[in-house]
């Protein structure tokens, strides 16, 4: 290939992503493409816990299809989150990595494998990513993302801010249950920070910040790198317990060791072991009201974290929206599709891809460098677990402090504004949910308005997605009264 055929396709790569055109360069869009992939990595070992670490006896799992082994649910995650992550940012050409959705995973293995095996709990998956896709392809989701006030969708770019500090402070072990009633929480262990894993996360909390702070190319991964080094020199030399399981003053996840191998092959023997006969099992009732909180959840959860993603990418229109918008909602919804074809659960965005916007990532090709990094984590697992959680998690809170100084633009002197973004800011965090931040916003804004005389001023599909927001809030006792 000549000089002068390199730096054509070179240029046509640069118009197609619009690298130049958002003010972005390669280098900014490969770091951030790593620093995406390195705070996301995780989910390559946690989702196996998740999803292969249902409680019971192991027996009776085999038996009923409850079980799935850990080795390949991580290669069937990594090969779907890859696989999604490039084609997202191909056809939207955005910079969000798509993996296993850590709301639904967790649902489908507390809720759902009660009372049906993963194959049917994998199907519901399917038919909830089905529906995604129906509703993105014909416009109604983009009719909602529409009809949602500015305000709010500020808000959940701050909201989400708090959620991912939030993320990172409890994963760093900054922040622990108390395991009282009052105060539910405290700070580390006892109530001071004397854990080494913890004290780790608090160096890198502070290179971090300080390298962004001095605006320094690179800051983000710069300052994952330093601190991984110095979390393996440290482990090494006071040699920390392996897992929070064995003792509390242990690795969130993984402890930073060198791996002593690098290449193991993936097993995705469960690509495509999955079927619909949940229906026949517990019902067309009890399954349908399972779809609806599944589509429910990942709807809101990928909106919001679109939303504020796009906000702090700086690509977003004046009216909340961002380039290829439609798109986007469709590929997010086939994302669950084919989590749930891979028995991996419903891939969606990752809050965590700020970081990589974080880093200077603005395009599309900052999310194919990740799919493809996402891709290569199935032959390296051992390499995926160098990076301890509590690095990772000190980016997340730095990121989180940048979304957050988006609340600036928030009108506050309105009240029936006012209490609705509060309230979509708060229960994020706490409720550890996008989710139901939105709803909480979504309902107080439709009743505090209509209230308060502003009725005509709300969008008659907000009514709609309120009254769905209703539902889902009330979707137990709903439950329990059709039986």
């Amino acid at each position: 290939m000549t000089a002068t055929t390199e730096t054509g396709m070179m240029s046509r790569v640069d118009r197609f992503f619009e690298i130049t055109k958002r003010g972005s360069t390669w280098g900014r869009e490969v770091r951030g493409g790593l620093v995406t992939f390195v705070t996301m990595a995780y989910i390559v070992i946690l989702n196996p816990l998740i999803l292969g670490g249902f409680s019971g006896d192991q027996a009776a799992k085999d038996v009923l299809g409850h079980w799935l082994q850990n080795a390949q649910v991580g290669a069937v995650t990594a090969l779907t989150a890859g696989v999604m992550t490039i084609l997202f940012g191909i056809v939207a050409r955005l910079p969000f990595g798509l993996a296993a959705g850590l709301g639904i995973n967790s649902f489908l293995a507390v809720s759902v494998v009660k009372d049906v095996t993963w194959p049917e709990a994998m199907g519901l998956v399917v038919i909830e990513g089905l529906v995604i896709v129906i509703l993105a392809a014909t416009g109604l989701r983009t009719l909602i993302f529409k009809a949602v006030p500015q305000a709010l969708k500020t808000a959940i770019t701050v909201g989400i801010g708090l959620f991912i500090a939030f993320i990172g402070l409890v994963d760093a072990g900054f922040v622990r249950s108390s395991g009282a009633a009052s105060p539910p929480v405290q700070l580390g262990d006892g109530g001071s920070i004397e854990t080494l894993p913890t004290i780790v996360f608090v160096i890198g909390l502070i290179v971090i910040g300080v390298l962004v702070a001095r605006r320094v190319k690179a800051a983000i991964l710069i300052g994952i790198v330093a601190t991984t080094v110095v979390a393996i020199i440290l482990n090494a030399i006071f040699k920390v317990p392996e897992s929070l399981g064995t003792n509390p003053a242990g690795w969130n996840l993984n402890a930073p060791v060198l791996p002593k191998g690098i290449v193991s092959l993936p097993d995705l023997s469960l690509v495509g072991q999955f079927d619909f006969g949940a229906f026949g099992r517990i019902g067309g009732v009890a399954a349908t009201m399972l779809v609806f909180t599944l589509v429910f959840t990942n709807f809101f959860d990928a909106m919001g974290t679109m939303t504020g993603l796009a906000r702090q990418a700086d690509i977003a229109y004046p009216d909340g929206t961002f380039p290829r918008l439609r798109p986007a909602l469709i590929v997010e919804g086939i994302g669950a599709v084919a989590g749930g074809a891979t028995s991996g659960s419903s891939n969606t965005v990752f809050v965590e891809s700020a970081a990589g916007v974080g880093e200077g990532a603005r395009t599309g090709l900052a999310s194919v460098v990740t799919g493809v990094l996402f891709l290569l984590a199935m032959f390296f697992t051992p390499l995926t677990q160098v990076v301890p959680l509590e690095v990772a998690a000190a980016s997340l809170v730095v990121v989180g402090a940048l979304m957050v100084s988006q609340i600036k633009d928030i009108d506050w002197s309105d009240f029936s504004v006012a209490l609705p973004v509060f309230l979509t800011v708060i229960v994020m965090p706490l409720t550890y949910s996008i989710s139901n931040g939105i709803g909480a916003g979504f309902l107080s804004w439709v009743l505090v308005r209509s209230l308060s005389g502003k009725a005509r001023e709300i969008s008659p599909l907000l009514w709609v997605v309120a009254a769905g927001f209703l539902i889902y809030f009330a979707r137990g006792p709903i439950q329990a009264f059709i039986g």
